[in-house]
């Protein structure tokens, strides 16, 4: 029998193709999980991306505007980068009062944009808890919840605790007297700038008697409807004009300006020494606008003999006021005193940052500060010394044209003549002028319903509540005072209930005791350019500024962030406030 053994190719094929079978669906079936898997993780990490670029955007517009509401330089366009992420912020002017601040924030192919519209508004910046002038800063027991900057020295005293939560802050001061004036009274001439290029700029020639470094200047200005802020630069001199170098600058506040005549101060960003034997410039450069623009006052017959004056542009055509050979109304100021920052002895030292905060003066002494000490003299503090150029000068937030404009809204009330007092039943009083003392005491509320000017005292006690009417909202408003004024006894001085109104008590005085406060103020902002502020007995407020504090007893002063940009419900007007905004990709 023969057998047949062929061998078969054929018998593996199936098996081939069910193996394939196999493969196949097993890749699709991997692929279906991969993929939806990689796609997820690229959304998260573009959402992730997205999200960055977002707070990068925002941080973009929140610089911009921190730099425009602190007069601040600011370019047209700032840029931002944090690693490999940029935000690129561009500052648009609108108008002469409105601003448009775009900023694009991007990380590789991720990008997303925010178009913010600023522009002034209602508001006077407040930026700290404290702000004094040449007086300084006096602490006995005191306590300070936020940050001081003091035109003045910085001191404590007795065995007690003495802290500053924030930063505290001691300028080189100014001199008391101007070392070159011009102008007083009722001004000869009226010079309007700002209105158009040829009258965009005002330049006034000066040159000094002493070798001292200078610290501000004062302008006797008005303004016509909303101006921007306006530059003010010290220059050079080049054969009898305006040169090119520019020696020191400041900033007029438009918010400082009103629409009647005052004297507005701008201090210098540095303080170089002027050579007496040369001749500068004060040069105030403003933008253009037909109906937004400024006026400054001026003598004539060439009544300041140390100078003279010019109208046209920076960096263009300069000509002579007019043939009546014009000065402007202004004073400048050199000299002054070293800031100082000294607490009582090396083991009784004043306390600076509660977290963090740094001391900065030209003499730091006994002190100790969480963050870092900037100064050129110390002794016995916590850490050395670090040297940077000393703080500068700067200016109290509310201008003399400011409290003349809310003098002027009292005025639309009418007058009380005499003494007029509020007890148990209570009163409404606003706008109104009254020409002898207020005192509210005797458990009574007042409710202020415009603004209160009083020529003589304003005395707050027995238990008595002076608040702002409902209707202010989160306006602030004002007392002006042009005596003393006194709170004690349980008395409190309060806003309207609604979150940012708060009051304002507002002297004119130049007394030691131009403000006394004993006990709880409640919500109050006491302001005293001219005279000393004296807070004792565990009271308390919400800001202080004036020429002098003394914070004695257990006292404290609480700074509340929402200060920083008062908007009154009437009188002045400037600081940047946002308007619109949108994400715009």
């Amino acid at each position: 029998m023969q057998i047949n053994n062929k061998i078969k190719y054929n018998t593996g094929a199936a098996m081939m193709i069910i193996v394939l079978f196999f493969v196949f669906l097993s890749l699709t079936i991997l692929v279906g999980i991969i993929t939806p898997t990689v796609r997820e993780y690229k959304i998260t990490s573009d959402n992730f991306k997205s999200k960055q670029t977002y707070f990068l955007a925002e941080s973009g517009v929140e610089d911009a505007l921190y730099r425009l509401k602190n007069s601040k330089y600011i370019s047209n366009s700032e840029t931002l980068v944090l690693g490999d992420s940029q935000a690129i912020t561009t500052v648009t002017d609108i108008n002469s009062d409105q601003k448009q601040i775009s900023t694009l924030g991007s990380i590789g192919s991720v990008q997303r944009k925010i178009d913010t519209i600023v522009n002034t508004a209602t508001g006077i910046s407040f930026n700290y808890g404290v702000l004094t002038g040449q007086g300084g800063v006096y602490l006995d027991s005191g306590i300070i919840n936020g940050s001081v900057y003091a035109n003045g020295p910085i001191s404590a005293s007795s065995s007690g605790s003495n802290s500053i939560s924030g930063t505290a802050v001691s300028a080189n001061s100014p001199a008391g007297v101007s070392d070159q004036f011009n102008g007083s009274g009722i001004p000869t001439y009226d010079i309007s700038f700002g209105n158009a290029n040829a009258t965009q700029d005002i330049a006034q020639s000066f040159h000094t008697v002493s070798s001292m470094p200078i610290n501000k200047v004062n302008i006797y200005v008005k303004k016509i409807g909303s101006p921007s802020n306006a530059t003010i630069n010290i220059m050079n001199d080049v054969s009898g004009s305006v040169g090119t170098t520019v020696v020191v600058t400041g900033v007029l506040s438009a918010s400082s300006v009103t629409n009647t005549y005052g004297w507005v101060e701008v201090a210098f960003t540095t303080n170089p020494i002027l050579d007496t034997s040369k001749t500068y410039w004060i040069v105030i450069d403003a933008s253009t606008s037909s109906s937004k623009y400024y006026i400054i006052g001026g003598t004539t017959n060439n009544a300041y003999i140390n100078g003279s004056s010019k109208i046209g542009q920076l960096g263009g055509i300069w000509n002579n006021t007019n043939s009546n050979l014009i000065d402007y109304y202004f004073s400048l100021y050199l000299g002054g005193i070293y800031g100082s920052i000294v607490g009582i002895s090396e083991w009784n030292q004043l306390h600076i940052g509660t977290v963090s905060g740094s001391a900065q003066a030209h003499n730091v002494s006994y002190v100790n500060s969480t963050g870092n000490i900037y100064c050129q003299v110390g002794n016995d503090n916590n850490k050395s010394c670090i040297s940077q150029p000393d703080p500068t000068y700067i200016p109290f937030p509310v201008s003399s044209g400011n409290i003349e404009q809310w003098e002027t809204d009292a005025s639309i009330g009418g007058t009380y003549s005499g003494n007029y007092s509020v007890g148990y039943a209570g009163a409404s009083i606003g706008p109104r002028i009254i020409t002898g003392n207020l005192t509210v005491g005797g458990g009574g509320t007042m409710k202020i319903t415009g603004t209160i000017w009083v020529k003589g005292n304003l005395m707050l006690n027995g238990g008595s509540l002076t608040k702002l009417s409902s209707s202010y909202g989160s306006n602030d408003g004002v007392i002006i005072v042009d005596g003393t004024v006194s709170i004690s006894g349980g008395a409190k001085a309060i806003g309207s209930g609604t979150t940012g109104g708060y009051l304002m008590i507002l002297t004119n005085s130049n007394s030691d005791t131009a403000i006394s406060i004993s006990g709880d103020a409640g919500a109050l902002v006491a302001y005293a350019p001219n005279g000393t502020i004296t807070i004792t007995g565990g009271s308390a407020v919400k800001s202080a500024t004036g020429y002098k504090l003394n914070l004695i007893g257990n006292s404290n002063i609480t700074y509340e962030s929402g200060l920083m940009n008062n908007n009154f419900s009437s009188g002045p007007s400037g600081t940047w406030n946002i308007s619109s905004w949108k994400e715009v990709e």
